[in-house]
């Protein structure tokens, strides 16, 4: 990570991570989720309920359901072992730019609505039918670039390229995983399916 140019703080273990949590602001945090001591899903949601921050979660548990609850503690994006450093450093700087453009989007104050769903970008909160929805930043973009176009079929591919910056096939789960949290958080009937192809936001 030093040699692609990033200031780095390294922990051996969960009570070492949440140390150097507290004493630097770090832009993202590269966690695994099996750490010793304190695991990887109780740092996450700790440094999320002190300070938000991305996560990138790093794994040997490549089961959906666990993908589904690291993304449910506050993780942005989830890699499964083994990889390479290359996607690591691809990952990184999908997620970092995925930031930069959030924060732009959101100096617009604008407020999107799409039937019961109100999305206010500038505050970064959502709302079904006045109550408020707790989403992670990821499934907050997935669902702000969704709400773009209600009704509008959004490829796999295209949703990966768009919120994550990368479009390889092979990871298409990705998107698969947070739509299925979206889900659970917004009500089943808010994203619709289209077989084979994508996700669109059920138009009103």
């Amino acid at each position: 990570m030093v040699a692609e140019g990033f200031d780095v703080r390294v922990a051996s273990d969960g009570e070492g991570a949440l140390a150097a949590y507290a004493k630097s602001e770090p832009d993202l945090v590269v966690l695994d989720r099996l750490l010793p001591g304190v695991d990887g899903l109780e740092v996450c949601r700790r440094m999320q309920a002190a300070r938000p921050v991305p996560v990138l979660m790093l794994t040997a548990l490549g089961e959906e359901t666990d993908v589904l609850v690291g993304l449910g503690v506050g993780a942005d994006d989830y890699i499964t072992k083994p990889f390479s450093m290359r996607e690591l450093v691809a990952r990184i700087h999908a997620l970092l730019r995925r930031v930069e453009r959030a924060s732009q989007l959101a100096a617009e104050d604008t407020v999107i609505r799409v039937g019961t769903v109100e999305i206010n970008t500038a505050e970064r909160r959502v709302f079904v039918s006045g109550v408020e929805a707790q989403l992670t930043r990821t499934e907050f973009d997935l669902l702000r670039r969704l709400a773009e176009r209600p009704g509008q079929v959004f490829e796999r591919e295209r949703l990966l390229s768009d919120i994550w910056g990368f479009s390889e096939a092979a990871a298409t789960r990705t998107v698969d995983s947070h739509v299925r949290a979206l889900r659970r958080k917004l009500g089943s009937e808010v994203v619709r399916t289209v077989h084979g192809i994508g996700y669109a936001l059920v138009r009103p």
